[in-house]
C-alpha cells in the first residue's frame, strides 16, 4: 500500500482535529447523556475501562460520568471518603499514574484527560464538620451556599513558565523546609506535582511509539518532537512557543480534571515573550504559532481574557491576542475567550471579535467592560495597579492570577425564593395590611437574612475547606500557599473577596410591579385572590386570564417602566446588604448578578409567582429580562435595562442578548454590534454573551439534535454543543432566542 507523504495544511489537521471532536461527543453522548454545562474536551477512556457513575460536578451540577475502571481510592474516613490534603493528594496521584496516556498525531500538543477525580469522592462533606444551625434558612430560601465549593479562582501560570515542574517541586522542598507542622500539606502537593510529572513522561513515551509505527514522515517527525518536548517539560520550563503552550495544557487538563479549575487569565500576555522570541530566532511564524494556539483550545474550554489595561492604563493587546481570536476562528468549537472592551483597550481587537462571531455563529468570543471590571473592583479599597492585574476567570468572574480567593459562581441567593418567603407572609396579615410597600418590607428583612446566613457559611468553608478537600493544583501555582504552608482556601493567598450572586432578579421586579399595577392601582384583583389563584398555579380559565393580565404589565426591560425601576431598587439592595459589613470572621464579601446554568434547577423550587410564571418553572436568567420583555426586544432597551441593574464592585451581572441572523449579513453590521457593545459597557456593563440567530436551524436542531452536531450556542457565560443539552435546556435557549427573532 503507497503511503500517503503529502503534508497537510494546518487548517486541514484542525478539519481532522475538529472532526475526532465530535466523534468523541457522538461517544460522550452515548455513553453520558446530556450535560447543561461547558462541552470541555474530556475524551472518553478506552472500551475496556470505563465505568459510568452518577457524580456531582465542579460546578455542583448532577452528571453522569466515566470512571477509570481498576482505579481505586484509599480511603481515611470510617464513611469511605478521603479528606485532608495528604490523602487527597496521594489519592489524586494515583489517579494520574493511571491515568491512559493520549497522542493525536495531527495535533501539536500532547495529552487528554478522561475523568474527573471529584467523580471518586465518596462521603461528600466531612460529616464531623456539622453546620445543620445554617440548614432551616439554607432551604428556606434556597440559597446554593458554597460550603464546600471548589477552584473558581485564577493561578498565576506565570509561576510555572518559569520553574517547571522540576522547579516547583525544590519549591515544595523548601516550603517543607520552612514550615514543618504543615508536612501534610506539602505531602499532598508533592504527590499531585510528581503524579503529573508521571503523566508527562508516559505521554512522551506514547508519542515515541506511535512514531516508530508512523510511515508518514511529516507525521512521524511531529510524533517525535512532541516526544522529545514532553519528556524534557517533565523537569524543566518551556523555552519556546510551543512548549510554553504544552506546559499550559499539562496543567489546566491536571487543574480542570481535579476539581474543574477552568481558567488561563491573561494568555496573550503569557505568551507573548515566547512568540516574540521564536519570532526573532526564526523558529516561528503567525500561521504555525495559531495552530499551537488552536490545539490548546481543542484541550480545554478554558476562559481566557485578551486585551485590557495594565496598571499603568496601557493597553496589552499584543500580536497573540489576535493570533487567539484566529485560532478560535480557525478552529470552531465552543470556547470562552473573552474580548476586552474599555478607554485604554485596541478598537481593532473589539472589531476582529465582532466579525468573527458574526461570521462564525459560534458566540465566541464574548465581551468584557472591563473598565466597569477595574473601577468596580477598586470601590472594595484597591488601588488601579492592582484591580487591573486582575483577569477574566470564568463565566462571569475575575480573580488577581494567583493571589485572590474568591469562591466566584458557587453562592447564589434565590431572589425569587426570598420573595415567595415574604409573600407567604403577607397572606398571614389581615387583608387591610397588605400592601406592596408592606411586601416590599418583608422582602428586604428576609433578603438580609439570607445574605447573612450566606456569610456565615462562608466563613465556615474558609475554616474547614483545607480540611476536607484543598486546592491543591491550584496552590502549586499561587503567591503564598507553598511558602506559608496554607491552603488557598484557608487564607494562603493575599486577598480574599467572596463572591455573592443574585438569581432571578426579573422575576422579583415583575412580580412586585405586577402586584403594584394590578392590585394596587388598578384594584383588577384583590390580595386573596391573587393568593387563591398562586396557589392553584393559575388553574383554570379565570386562573388563566388572572396569569395573563399580571404577566401582561410592562416589564423589566421596556424602559421607564415601574418593573425597571423595582429591578434596580432589588438590585441596589441586594449591592448594600452584601457590602453592609464583611463576614463575621471578617472576609470580604463582592456581589453579582448571574444565575448560571441553575434556572432549572432554581425554579423548580418555587411556586407560582405574581409575575405570571407557573409553579416549577425557571427563573429568570441572569441579569436579563425575561424573553419577550417587550415587543421590539430592542438591543438598546436590552443593554440600558442591564447596564442599570450592575452591583459595580468588581463582578458582573453580564448580558445575555441574542442578534439577528439578518445583522450578520448587513454590511453595517459589525459597525452596528461594536456600538451596542461600547454603549453598553459606557453605561456600566460588565459583560456581553452574544449568540448570532438562526431561527429555522435552531427550531429544526431542537426537533432533532442529532441531525446538527455541530450546532453550538452561547448557553450563558459558557457556550455547549446545542446536542448536549437537555430538552429542558434547550428549550430555554430557543425561547430566548425565538423572542429576540420575532422581535426582530
Amino acid at each position: 500500500m503507497d503511503v500517503d507523504t503529502t503534508t497537510p495544511s494546518y487548517q486541514q489537521r484542525l478539519e481532522a482535529l475538529r472532526a475526532s471532536k465530535l466523534k468523541a461527543n457522538a461517544a460522550k453522548q452515548a455513553a453520558t447523556g446530556y450535560l447543561n454545562a461547558d462541552d470541555l474536551a474530556i475524551i472518553l477512556p478506552p472500551e475496556d475501562r470505563r465505568k459510568v457513575t452518577e457524580a456531582i460536578s465542579g460546578s455542583g451540577q448532577k452528571i453522569r460520568d466515566v470512571l477509570l475502571d481498576g482505579v481505586e481510592m484509599v480511603s481515611n474516613h470510617p464513611n469511605g471518603g478521603f479528606y485532608g490534603p495528604k490523602a487527597v493528594g496521594e489519592n489524586y496521584g494515583r489517579l494520574l499514574r493511571a491515568h491512559p496516556p493520549y497522542v493525536d498525531p495531527m495535533s501539536s500538543l500532547a495529552g487528554a484527560y478522561m475523568t474527573n477525580f471529584g467523580s471518586y469522592r465518596k462521603g461528600g462533606w466531612k460529616p464531623e464538620l456539622d453546620y445543620s444551625w445554617l440548614h432551616a434558612d439554607q432551604r428556606r430560601y434556597a440559597l446554593i451556599p458554597g460550603i464546600g465549593a471548589a477552584q473558581h479562582f485564577c493561578q498565576d501560570l506565570a509561576i510555572g513558565l518559569e520553574l517547571g515542574w522540576g522547579g516547583i517541586l525544590a519549591k515544595i522542598a523548601r516550603g517543607r523546609h520552612d514550615n514543618p507542622e504543615a508536612n501534610a500539606f506539602y505531602d499532598g502537593l508533592e504527590a499531585v506535582a510528581t503524579g503529573i510529572q508521571d503523566w508527562i513522561a508516559r505521554n512522551a513515551e506514547h508519542a515515541r511509539r506511535l512514531a516508530a509505527d508512523e510511515e508518514r514522515p511529516d507525521l512521524h517527525a511531529n510524533l517525535l518532537e512532541m516526544a522529545d518536548i514532553n519528556q524534557r517539560l517533565v523537569t524543566e520550563p518551556p523555552r519556546t512557543f510551543r512548549e510554553a503552550c504544552q506546559w499550559i495544557v499539562w496543567y489546566q487538563m491536571a487543574a480542570r480534571m481535579y476539581n474543574g479549575s477552568g481558567s488561563l487569565g491573561k494568555l496573550d500576555l503569557l505568551l507573548e515573550p515566547f512568540y516574540r522570541r521564536d519570532l526573532a530566532a526564526g523558529i516561528l511564524d503567525d500561521a504555525e504559532a495559531t495552530f499551537h494556539l488552536a490545539c490548546l483550545l481543542l484541550r480545554d474550554t478554558a476562559y481566557i481574557q485578551l486585551g485590557g489595561p495594565d496598571g499603568d492604563r496601557q493597553d496589552v493587546t499584543n500580536p497573540v491576542s489576535y493570533l487567539v481570536l484566529e485560532a478560535a476562528h480557525q478552529l470552531k468549537i465552543p470556547c470562552n475567550v473573552a474580548v476586552c472592551v474599555g478607554e485604554h483597550v485596541d478598537r481593532g481587537l473589539l472589531r476582529r471579535g465582532v466579525e468573527i462571531m458574526l461570521e462564525d455563529r459560534l458566540g465566541v468570543p464574548k465581551f468584557l467592560g472591563i473598565d466597569s471590571f477595574v473601577q468596580g473592583f477598586m470601590r472594595n479599597g484597591y488601588g488601579y495597579e492592582v484591580a487591573s492585574t486582575r483577569a477574566y476567570a470564568g463565566c462571569h468572574w475575575c480573580a488577581i492570577p494567583g493571589r485572590e480567593y474568591t469562591v466566584n459562581d458557587c453562592v447564589k441567593i434565590n431572589l425569587g425564593a426570598v420573595f415567595v418567603v415574604a409573600w407567604e407572609e403577607l397572606c398571614q396579615l389581615p387583608e387591610r395590611e397588605r400592601s406592596v410597600a408592606r411586601l416590599w418590607e418583608l422582602f428586604e428583612q428576609h433578603l438580609e437574612r439570607a445574605v447573612a446566613t450566606i456569610a456565615a457559611g462562608l466563613d465556615f468553608h474558609v475554616e474547614h475547606m483545607h480540611e476536607v478537600f484543598p486546592e491543591l493544583v491550584l496552590d502549586l501555582l499561587c503567591h503564598g500557599p507553598i511558602e506559608r504552608g496554607i491552603d488557598a482556601s484557608h487564607g494562603g493567598v493575599e486577598q480574599m473577596n467572596l463572591c455573592v450572586d443574585a438569581a432571578a432578579l426579573a422575576t422579583v421586579a415583575d412580580s412586585l410591579a405586577a402586584c403594584e399595577q394590578r392590585v394596587e392601582r388598578e384594584g383588577l384583583l384583590a390580595w386573596d385572590e391573587l393568593r387563591r389563584h398562586l396557589e392553584a398555579d393559575w388553574a383554570g380559565p379565570e386562573g388563566e386570564r388572572a396569569r395573563l393580565m399580571m404577566h401582561g404589565i410592562a416589564r423589566y426591560g421596556s424602559g421607564g417602566a415601574p418593573a425597571d425601576a423595582w429591578a434596580q431598587r432589588v438590585s441596589q439592595t441586594f449591592t448594600r446588604l452584601v457590602k453592609a459589613k464583611p463576614t463575621p470572621a471578617g472576609h470580604n464579601l463582592i456581589p453579582g448578578i448571574f444565575s448560571w446554568a441553575n434556572t432549572i434547577e432554581l425554579g423548580n423550587k418555587l411556586p407560582a409567582t405574581p409575575n405570571g410564571r407557573h409553579a416549577g418553572a425557571p427563573i429568570s436568567h441572569g441579569a436579563n429580562p425575561d424573553p419577550g420583555f417587550r415587543d421590539d426586544g430592542a438591543p438598546t432597551a436590552l443593554a440600558v435595562a442591564i447596564a442599570s441593574v450592575q452591583p459595580g464592585w468588581g463582578n458582573s451581572a453580564p448580558m445575555q442578548i441574542e442578534i439577528d441572523l439578518g445583522t450578520a449579513a448587513d454590511r453595517h453590521g459589525v459597525e452596528h454590534v461594536m456600538h451596542l457593545i461600547e454603549t453598553h459597557c459606557r453605561l456600566g456593563g460588565t459583560q456581553i454573551n452574544m449568540n448570532v440567530v438562526d431561527r429555522a436551524k435552531i427550531l429544526a436542531a431542537h426537533e432533532d439534535p442529532s441531525l446538527y452536531p455541530d450546532l453550538i450556542v452561547r448557553v450563558t457565560g459558557f457556550s455547549a454543543y446545542f446536542n448536549r443539552l437537555s430538552p429542558e435546556f434547550r428549550q430555554l435557549v430557543v425561547d430566548r432566542i425565538i423572542s429576540a427573532s420575532d422581535a426582530a
